[in-house]
């Protein structure tokens, strides 16, 4: 597939007009323009191929902003403490640094560690609580805007949920660090679930972190990117199985092409982190160009309609 040439790409989108469906009954995206068409991974993407041990066929995290740089010509890192051999600062000093030097962006950091902030019992709350405090001073370190906790599989009791959510917000607040909701967990079954919890905890205090693939069908899929979109600040844009067709890729799970349309037409502009794996390195890597080579495809086609 041909491709234009990134000056161009972001010229174009410099240019273009974002209109944003925004509706009064919805809290209003938070805008990042420093953000518009930058792209890159969610770090889970690379999971196997990442060890603070490598083989001669992984690398290590430290390892992996040079790689997203220099091999797939991204610049965006969502990161993932699934990743991490270690929170401690010495650490997180190091990998900053790696990042700085290849000239990506540290954006987000998705806190997975299997805790219960929700938990009835005080005791598990109060250790989940620190485990995730202790992360977001990572992520302040790391140089991140956002943290996103993790979204059980079971519903939570609602009070409890948003008492967490304050306090998270509260501390991460704090330290110039905005908390994220994203679909995942208990939340992939409703179509109305991120916006509703949004509303609740309020506008001024969360921002909404995407998934296009965490719906539990297409069903709910299409109608919930609509109602979402219009509040995310950052979208893990995500691909199951790519097949090979010729030259290109057919993703059957769902229209690619379709999710980033509703989230172009709701105002959204990046960033886009790609999240895709594959268990062979070289084709991961090769899968993740070609998702970054449609968005720019989709992007400059959408700014020429606009136009």
């Amino acid at each position: 597939m041909r491709t234009w040439s990134r000056r161009s790409f972001q010229s174009g989108l410099a240019a273009s007009i974002a209109t944003s469906r925004l509706f009064a009954a919805r809290p209003k995206r938070k805008q990042h323009p420093d953000l518009r068409g930058k792209m890159g991974i969610v770090s889970a993407s690379l999971s196997p191929h990442i060890s603070d041990k490598p083989n001669e066929n992984q690398i290590r995290l430290l390892d992996l902003p040079a790689v997203l740089k220099d091999d797939l010509g991204l610049e965006i890192l969502d990161f993932n403490t699934a990743n991490f051999p270690s929170l401690e600062p010495d650490y997180i000093e190091k990998l900053r640094a790696a990042v700085e030097k290849s000239g990506c962006t540290a954006t987000n950091l998705k806190l997975n560690q299997k805790v219960d902030m929700n938990s009835p019992d005080t005791e598990t709350r109060a250790q989940a609580m620190a485990v995730y405090k202790k992360s977001i001073d990572a992520a302040k370190l790391l140089g991140c805007r956002w943290v996103r906790p993790l979204p059980r599989a079971e519903t939570p009791d609602r009070v409890r949920h948003i008492d967490a959510f304050n306090d998270l917000i509260d501390y991460a607040g704090e330290r110039g660090i905005t908390v994220l909701i994203e679909n995942f967990g208990w939340m992939m079954k409703d179509e109305n679930s991120v916006v509703k919890l949004a509303g609740e905890i309020g506008a001024d205090r969360i921002s909404v972190g995407l998934d296009t693939g965490n719906w539990e069908n297409n069903e709910i899929r299409y109608p919930a990117l609509e109602k979402t979109f219009p509040l995310a600040v950052t979208c893990d844009f995500k691909a199951r199985e790519l097949t090979p067709n010729g030259a290109d890729f057919d993703h059957s799970a769902y229209d690619l092409e379709r999710c980033f349309q509703i989230g172009w037409d709701a105002g959204f502009r990046g960033p886009w982190a790609f999240e895709h794996g594959h268990k062979d390195f070289a084709t991961a890597k090769q899968h993740l160009i070609w998702m970054r080579e449609q968005v720019e495809t989709w992007t400059k086609r959408a700014i020429q309609t606009a136009n």
